[in-house]
């Protein structure tokens, strides 16, 4: 048996296995001249948790993430005073499937791959994934979307249903992020936990990678985590 009993890995992927900041600043400099680049991103990316929350209180119905990152996108762009048409729009939605993986992400993934099988948990689309699975060589033995429970993180749904789905118990599956909100969700549920620093997420801004004594693991990145699990 792996180590503490754990068959699943389960990944968060925005920020835990690839550098949005990187990817998506650099897609808005090339799409929307004339704005902060930098500044427009992160304010995009903090758009993000509200509105899915706004999805799982019932205040909007289930729509897959393209589309509530459309929604959002254009409420950025109306607040730094420019306008994004359909074309750019398309550009910027589909960025996310082609941000960069952190330089430790596809090796660490594929050497935690030899003892457990690992996925990705994401609220992203199961063809969202994949594209960025393929862009950045993530050797997922699964995927799971958002559209397979038609749930978002952090809804009891995800965590249990990618249990469910691979017919082990919650405490055999341990998640893997760099969001701690996103552990205490996972845990909550029954699912072992692990932290990954990613001091850089927001592009230099400060981000508490402190994680939490709850956690079962704290890990400077992927590798570190594998050398951790004895893989």
């Amino acid at each position: 048996m792996p180590i503490l009993g754990v068959k699943v890995l389960a990944f968060d992927t925005f920020g835990t296995v690839t550098d949005w900041f990187t990817g998506i600043s650099g897609a808005v400099a090339q799409t929307v001249p004339g704005v902060d680049a930098a500044d427009f991103a992160r304010e995009w990316r903090r758009r993000y948790s509200p509105i899915l929350a706004r999805v799982e209180s019932g205040e909007l119905p289930w729509r897959r993430l393209d589309d509530l990152q459309t929604e959002t996108l254009h409420d950025v762009a109306t607040a730094f005073g420019v306008t994004v048409d359909a074309e750019q729009s398309r550009v910027l939605v589909r960025a996310w499937r082609t941000i960069p993986g952190w330089p430790d992400a596809a090796e660490g993934i594929r050497r935690l791959k030899r003892d457990h099988i690992v996925c990705a948990l994401s609220n992203g689309t199961v063809a969202l994934l994949t594209d960025m699975a393929r862009h950045d060589d993530f050797a997922w033995d699964v995927i799971g979307g958002s559209d397979l429970w038609k749930h978002y993180k952090p809804a009891r749904e995800t965590y249990c249903g990618l249990a469910e789905l691979l017919e082990v118990e919650p405490d055999e599956v341990m998640m893997v992020a760099t969001h701690q909100t996103d552990l205490d969700a996972a845990r909550s549920f029954g699912l072992r936990t692990a932290f990954i620093e990613r001091p850089d997420e927001w592009g230099g801004e400060p981000k508490d990678d402190s994680g939490s004594p709850d956690n079962d693991f704290h890990a400077t990145d992927l590798l570190d985590l594998a050398r951790q699990l004895g893989c």
